[in-house]
């Protein structure tokens, strides 16, 4: 990824993460990166359904790249940033290392859009939030 994290945060493997392989589920990313994304935007003063002025945030995209598997136990770091922030959407970026030994597990972004939920419409991100994510 070519952008600078502006959060970290941590985690440990649960499990409930483990699939019948033996290692991290991959619809466990998701929600990886969802739990992440929620402590990065309350870092920022913010929450999914507040951006600011009412306005809420809408998933329109997920990626996820697998490096490596995950297992029940292992302490994983994932490193959060804004980028590609346009008028009404932005992606949130991840990369996830284990702690143990910085190896990189999974990186992935997730395209995120201001909505107002009230309206049932994409509309404008509001300033206050632009200017946080540009810290």
């Amino acid at each position: 990824m070519d952008s600078v994290f502006k959060y970290r945060t941590t985690f440990k493997v649960r499990v409930g993460d483990i699939n019948y392989g033996g290692h991290m589920g991959n619809d466990k990313f998701l929600l990886l990166f969802h739990d992440a994304r929620i402590r990065f935007l309350e870092s920022l003063g913010f929450s999914e359904v507040d951006i600011g002025d009412g306005i809420g945030l809408i998933m329109s995209e997920a990626h996820i790249n697998f490096k490596a598997e995950v297992f029940l136990g292992d302490e994983l770091s994932v490193d959060v940033s804004i980028t590609d922030l346009q008028s009404v959407k932005f992606n949130i970026e991840y990369q996830v290392e284990r702690i143990s030994d910085e190896k990189l597990i999974a990186t992935g972004y997730t395209r995120m859009v201001a909505f107002d939920y009230s309206k049932r419409k994409v509309c404008r991100i509001p300033e206050a939030f632009k200017e946080a994510g540009k810290r």
